[in-house]
């Protein structure tokens, strides 16, 4: 890896004009200077067109406008791949339209980048951004699910984090990601659209636990704005979150199978994630167990 090496920034938008200027102002007060910008629209109809076009115009060596033919509107994973395909960068470095970094973000990471030739995919923590509209909410930092400043290897995080392990995924704005693995991977499945969109990060991150090493980070310079209108809180409000789970696991047997992925423990635990959905009276009885026979009484927590 070059000492100074350039990383391609990815910020996909559609219909972003309340917050994408903050986004991209984020990128222009990083302390480490060799990036490019690639603002990829997906068919917006608001003024964040004409926004992403004035920064191009006014940073034609850095930043780059990038749409889909037609101004056609996509969905996130085919947009996030036309920036990868335009990509020069020997590094990725992904910013949704809708969060920003902190001044140090990129060059802490590409630190640990040349400090760990190995590794393909870097992850920290993320800021669970609630103050942005109202101060007197508190913001949250939320680790990632494994422990923190440490690389591991195949498959150790597809069991740990979720979707299958218990552990907090990361969130998008917080990777940094090695070109020539995402490509080797071919990155995001654009079968992920409409509500499915809501996990359209999970296969990606899914492809790299199963196949890459990783780097867990226990910084935290990206924040992840929390609002009603996004699509996550979309999805669980209106009760289509476990039919997105099931679309997901089913890709993520079909992808196992098809790559030979011979690991028996996690195919253990994506059986165990089916049975809510394949055998659900018997996960309803095994839950009533659970919580009648195997959780201690409240009386006995003392004893514990």
């Amino acid at each position: 890896m070059e000492t100074n090496p350039l990383v391609s920034v990815l910020i996909p938008f559609y219909n972003e004009e309340r917050f994408l200027e903050e986004a991209v102002q984020s990128v222009l007060q990083q302390t480490y200077p060799h990036w490019e910008i690639l603002l990829i629209d997906d068919g917006s109809s608001d003024n964040s067109t004409t926004i992403a076009k004035e920064y191009a115009f006014r940073y034609p060596a850095k930043i780059f406008y990038v749409e889909h033919d037609g101004h056609a509107n996509k969905g996130l994973s085919a947009t996030r791949n036309a920036g990868i395909a335009k990509a020069r960068g020997e590094l990725i470095a992904l910013l949704d339209a809708d969060d920003v970094w902190l001044p140090e973000k990129l060059q802490k990471q590409v630190a640990i980048f040349q400090q760990n030739p190995d590794v393909a995919l870097l992850c920290e923590s993320s800021l669970y951004w609630y103050s942005w509209h109202n101060k007197a909410f508190n913001d949250v930092e939320i680790p990632i699910g494994a422990e923190g400043n440490k690389i591991y290897t195949p498959p150790q995080l597809s069991l740990q984090l979720y979707p299958l392990g218990k552990g907090a995924a990361p969130c998008p704005s917080g990777l940094m990601l090695k070109t020539e693995s995402v490509k080797k991977r071919r990155g995001f499945e654009e079968g992920f659209t409409g509500a499915n969109q809501m996990y359209e990060d999970q296969p990606f991150l899914a492809k790299f636990y199963l196949n890459e090493v990783v780097y867990v980070s226990s910084d935290c310079y990206n924040k992840y704005r929390q609002r009603h209108g996004s699509l996550v809180h979309k999805v669980k409000a209106s009760g289509q979150y476990d039919d997105v789970r099931f679309f997901f696991l089913q890709w993520l047997q079909h992808y196992i199978d098809e790559n030979n992925i011979r690991s028996g423990a996690v195919r253990l635990a994506l059986a165990k994630a089916f049975r809510k959905y394949k055998y659900p009276q018997l996960h309803k009885l095994a839950g009533f167990i659970k919580r009648k026979f195997l959780r201690p009484a409240h009386g006995d927590l003392k004893k514990l």
